[in-house]
């Protein structure tokens, strides 16, 4: 089991990044028209960075495109195996690297970053690949631009994406932020981070003060109505399928909780079995004869006071189960509330059964419908620990009894949703603070998080600056 407290997330103080920009891996992306561009201050030379929040694994996520036509195009992307690849072709292939690596963290940021420099005189080194400050050696494959060769970027009539392949097959499930384009310079990662002092994990720096080029540009997603504006001060990207609600408060300085989409393929289940879209924050169960699909958290909690919401979505009956798991699936059949360490709502049950070790624990005199909104307030500091459940801002019942994290399988908790039927699926839309379903913002008594009901008093978002705090 994959519990990831994401380092590059982790780090307290200094230069922080507000905001990054959520995209569904379907629809979402940014354009910008070459129309609108400059000839290039050096078609030669260029460098992308982006900070990267992956959604979904085994998925072909393209993060940036020049593309003119389906034979002159150049990529940077995840492939379908995870790996790294960047490809420039213009009729047959000009440079392509595929890194040996594989990156399947979904629970924190990376820093991904590109530099081309075709006028180099060492063939390897025209093109570099950097993760986290540290350059990428190991490739599967590995071809380098001919010396003084123009990339395709740096031609006259080519579009630029971010988030889609330009001819529309690759789309990006996931976070973005800090994401920037240098023209005419193949910078190293340290314009954009450096490894912190104390604990020497990478993290970002400022990049405003940086020079970008006739044709670069600088997207740091702060302008909710407008996420495709240059902060650079250059021609806007068009949006697609983008709106207020994309924006997102989850960066490399205050990494949220998202779903985990590890955890379908664990104990039986097979990659697949659930789709999870918006950034993890939508999980739509595939069930089977005799199966059930679960989502998890990507943060363990063992101590203190976390409040998260969870809407539930699905044109059918209410088959769904809330709740926290301390306990790894051993079985397909391993829906919300079966383990010894699982708790969960059964929000069809007769007065809204509570399920624990496959069994009745409670019945907490409400079941709930379609579209309700539920908010769960866990208690993992006071004697007893507890779940407090709320229906559309109304408390459900008595708060209920959890055994202590430390005795679980996990050493704690994480927060968990599925579905309880073999011949129905269901959608969950899950806050953890960011953003909120409708965009409302009531933040926790510490300033985090977007939701849509205010949490109860002491009850905290589940991000890295808040279990900073409480793990301090």
């Amino acid at each position: 089991m994959s519990f990831i407290i994401g380092a590059n997330s982790a780090v307290a103080g200094g230069f922080a990044i507000d905001n990054s920009c959520m995209f569904n891996g379907s629809a979402d992306f940014l354009k910008k028209d070459r129309a609108g561009m400059s000839t290039a201050t050096n078609q030669k030379k260029f460098t992308i960075s982006t900070w990267v929040k992956r959604s979904e694994l085994g998925d072909a996520g393209m993060l940036w495109s020049s593309y003119h036509n389906a034979t002159n195009y150049l990529h940077f992307q995840f492939q379908d195996s995870d790996a790294i690849k960047f490809k420039d072709f213009t009729g047959s292939t000009r440079a392509e690297y595929i890194t040996t690596r594989l990156f399947r963290d979904v629970s924190a940021f990376y820093h991904i970053l590109l530099n081309v420099d075709t006028t180099d005189g060492t063939a390897g080194d025209r093109q570099q690949i950097w993760i986290n400050g540290v350059r990428e050696t190991a490739f599967g494959t590995s071809s380098s631009y001919s010396i003084n060769t123009v990339p395709e970027q740096g031609t006259t009539d080519i579009d630029m994406f971010v988030g889609r392949e330009g001819g529309g097959a690759d789309y990006y499930n996931g976070y973005l932020a800090q994401n920037v384009f240098i023209d005419g310079l193949a910078l190293e990662p340290d314009s954009f981070g450096e490894f912190d002092a104390d604990s020497g994990i990478w993290k970002p720096i400022g990049v405003s003060g940086l020079t970008f080029g006739a044709n670069g540009y600088f997207l740091n997603f702060e302008d909710s109505a407008n996420l495709g504006n240059d902060a650079n001060g250059g021609t806007d990207f068009a949006e697609t399928g983008l709106a207020a609600i994309n924006q997102a408060t989850d960066t490399p300085t205050n990494n949220f909780a998202t779903l985990n989409p590890l955890i379908p393929s664990q104990g039986g289940f097979t990659p697949g079995s659930a789709t999870f879209t918006e950034g993890a924050t939508i999980f739509t169960t595939v069930n089977a004869s005799g199966s059930y699909s679960r989502g998890n958290a990507t943060m363990l909690l063992s101590s203190g006071k976390w409040y998260t919401e969870i809407k539930y979505v699905n044109s059918g009956t209410v088959y769904g189960l809330i709740g926290v798991t301390g306990s790894n699936p051993t079985s397909v059949a391993a829906y919300p509330g079966v383990y010894a360490y699982d708790y969960a709502w059964y929000g069809n049950g007769s007065g809204g059964n509570f399920y624990n070790n496959n069994g009745i624990a409670a019945y907490l005199g409400a079941g709930y419908a379609n579209n309700d909104i539920l908010g769960m307030a866990i208690d993992l500091d006071s004697g007893t620990k507890t779940i407090q459940y709320y229906k559309n801002g109304s408390a459900v019942s008595s708060a209920q009894t959890i055994v202590d994290p430390a005795t679980t399988d996990f050493g704690g908790y994480c927060i968990t949703i599925g579905e309880w039927s073999s011949s129905t699926n269901a959608t969950f839309e899950v806050n953890f603070g960011n953003p909120s379903f409708s965009g409302t913002d009531k933040a926790d008594g510490n300033g985090y998080g977007s939701f849509e009901y205010t949490p109860p008093t002491g009850f905290l978002a589940i991000c890295t600056k808040n279990l900073s705090e409480v793990l301090s």
